[in-house]
């Protein structure tokens, strides 16, 4: 059975998208299932409904589980989202300054693009690509000058930065990917596309 983190970072990536593809009428959609602990077990219930159990359940997952495949499955095709690993990347395809696009991630249910490996880095490059825009990634310089580490702290275990960056010193605390997946230190105002990852 799905986890709750699992649904709600699909719903999360679901509502980034959605305007995406909202023309006219919107469809019907197959009402999703939330989940809710009850004396330790989680049982799949639709709010308003009473909760199901046995075989409902099983079948409310698979047909979840079918749906959202089905989903990413579109969303692959027409580039709107990227895996790497684990990790879906995505994008709205709009531009935002820094705390703008960690604001709009985060209300989506996930986080700012931040790339770990190369395989992500590439990931992150494809919607970089795609829209000709630089995007900003989770990394920000620390209280020390010229040290750069992931938002909550944790050092960098991988690296693409550009010839001769980071070169802000002090003066650029945010970090942008260039088009071709290096990556350069930058102020954090400028409008640059929003890249997010669930």
């Amino acid at each position: 059975m799905p986890s709750p983190e699992l649904f709600h970072k699909i719903l999360g990536l679901i509502l980034l998208l959605f305007p995406c593809y909202a023309q006219g009428k919107p469809e019907q959609f197959f009402p999703m299932p939330g989940f809710r602990a009850e004396n330790g077990i989680s049982q799949a219930y639709l709010p308003g409904s009473p909760s199901v159990t046995g075989n409902e359940m099983e079948d409310t997952v698979l047909q979840l589980k079918d749906r959202i495949s089905k989903l990413e499955g579109v969303l692959r095709l027409q580039g709107k989202i990227t895996i790497s690993g684990q990790k879906i990347f995505a994008t709205n395809g709009k531009t935002a300054d820094f705390y703008a696009t960690v604001k709009m991630c985060q209300e989506a249910g996930g986080c700012i693009a931040s790339p770990r490996n190369a395989d992500e880095n590439a990931a992150i490059l494809h919607f970089v690509k795609q829209f000709n825009r630089y995007a900003y990634l989770g990394i920000k310089e620390s209280l020390i000058p010229g040290k750069f580490q992931f938002l909550y702290g944790a050092d960098l275990s991988y690296t693409n930065w550009y010839s001769h960056e980071p070169s802000g010193k002090g003066e650029e605390e945010c970090v942008e990917m260039y088009t071709d997946g290096t990556w350069n230190d930058k102020k954090c105002n400028q409008k640059r596309l929003v890249v997010c990852q669930f």
